[in-house]
């Protein structure tokens, strides 16, 4: 593929590629001096730049491997857990290869698939980063849980989940009204609902109910993704069909929880 080809292809995903970059090394000028590098690496040699992949996946995958080619980046940055700066430098914490991984899906919303082929990983370990991960913002961010489940054995595994990776689950409910009340009296950080609950009341409307005074981030587990797919309403932010990999329970907490404004860091 010739040069301007590449650069064609490139250009478009440059912008994705500066915010990845700025929040991987912690600043935008430390990033950009990455992604100059990176650009200068496909110059000099085209080959880097693999055309069987997305152009996107192919621009990610050389500029992880200029980064991860410095030793200081494969360390993690330790901050004084009480420090000021404490709460935006969560990402410098956790450690590289993770941190990467956590980021190229919760940030650039890679599929684990693509991720292995940008970080040059089989599919397993990049579950194994994400897990990982999960567990090291766990032990930064202390967060309260909901869990709306009327499947009893569901709704332990799902605590056991949440709990696994450092956090708190405050209550389960079974119904609307329950998890409004519950809701109510605890002040959840986060909530996980199903969508078809015990005695025929939705979810769906339980959250309705819970966030006009609660701004809260809400992930639904749902065997019927497509009652909320439907284009009619504002679709939900944090999605996961059952039967669900545990893996991907901890990586969506994890997500909703870094990104969401009202959650502090731990102590």
């Amino acid at each position: 593929m010739s040069g301007s080809a590449i650069a064609d292809q490139i250009a478009p995903e440059l912008p994705y590629l500066r915010r990845f970059a700025r929040a991987l090394c912690g600043s935008q000028e430390s990033g950009d001096r990455y992604v100059v590098q990176a650009l200068e690496a496909i110059i000099a040699d085209n080959s880097l730049f693999k055309p069987e992949i997305s152009a996107k996946a192919a621009l990610y995958r050389v500029f992880v491997k200029v980064w991860n080619a410095i030793p200081i980046n494969r360390e993690a940055d330790p901050v004084a857990p009480h420090s000021p700066m404490a709460a935006d430098r969560r990402l410098e914490q956790i450690t590289p290869l993770p941190r990467q991984a956590f980021l190229l899906v919760a940030l650039e919303e890679f599929a684990t698939p693509q991720v292995a082929t940008i970080l040059d990983r089989p599919e397993a370990e990049v579950a194994t980063l994400l897990q990982t991960a999960a567990k090291e913002i766990g032990g930064q961010i202390s967060a309260k849980v909901i869990i709306i489940e009327d499947e009893p054995m569901i709704a332990l595994d799902i605590e056991t989940l949440v709990t696994d990776i450092g956090h708190t689950c405050v209550g389960i409910a079974t119904t609307r009204h329950e998890a409004v009340e519950l809701a109510r009296s605890s002040r959840p950080d986060i909530i996980l609902s199903d969508i078809q609950l015990a005695d025929g009341s939705s979810g769906v409307d339980a959250i309705s109910d819970i966030t006009r005074d609660l701004n809260v981030p809400v992930i639904f587990i749902t065997a019927y993704p497509e009652r909320l797919l439907t284009g009619e309403r504002t679709e939900p932010t944090f999605l996961i069909t059952k039967p669900f990999q545990p893996s991907m329970v901890t990586a969506v907490v994890s997500q909703a929880l870094f990104f969401s404004k009202n959650v502090q860091a731990a102590t």
